[in-house]
């Protein structure tokens, strides 16, 4: 699969970069916001030179000119993990003012599948009526809330359920979690 991974400055970038870990065996393009690089940083022990090793293409935000910009990129979806509440506002209302927002209305003019994964609570009025927006326009909305049923031990444990959730909703066999029963 040809699959965008958009990171952006909200708090839970580590939903991101395990996301690309996972995808290891597709072709991952990934923008990082300059936000999100800060909190990789204030977050995480990654190194985003290494990250940038880890997938097929990188791109920065303000790199408007480049193939990802473009209806005719045939990607099969794009992730936005974590999705920071301004980047849902600005896909929601068509305001392309970075890559990231300018690929996610790429994927939704070209009916491509487009997942996003908000990370903040509690939500306002206007962020809900985003949501319903996104919702309405084929977006699949995951928020970062992990399930307790399969008595997860650790912090890692919580980020693979909402990492195989994602993976369950681009269509990929994962072992993240054990499903209900």
């Amino acid at each position: 699969m040809e699959i965008i991974v958009a990171i952006t400055g909200a708090s839970g970038a580590i939903y991101g970069l395990r996301l690309i870990e996972k995808l290891k065996n597709e072709n991952v393009y990934l923008i990082l916001s300059n936000e999100a690089k800060k909190i990789i940083g204030y977050e995480t022990s990654y190194d985003i030179e290494k990250i940038k090793g880890m997938v097929k293409e990188y791109y920065e935000e303000e790199q408007m000119e480049s193939k990802l910009a473009s209806g005719s990129f045939n990607c099969d979806a794009m992730v936005i993990a974590p999705c920071s509440l301004k980047t849902m506002s600005a896909v929601a209302n068509g305001f392309t003012f970075n890559l990231i927002v300018r690929a996610a209305i790429c994927c939704l003019k070209e009916n491509k599948k487009l997942i996003i994964v908000p990370r903040e609570t509690p939500l306002d009025e206007i962020s809900i009526e985003n949501m319903l927006k996104l919702k309405k326009a084929g977006v699949i909305i995951l928020p970062a809330m992990p399930a307790f049923y399969y008595r997860p031990r650790s912090i890692d444990d919580l980020v693979n359920y909402i990492v195989g959730k994602i993976m369950s909703q681009l269509g990929l066999k994962h072992n993240l979690y054990r499903k209900w029963k």
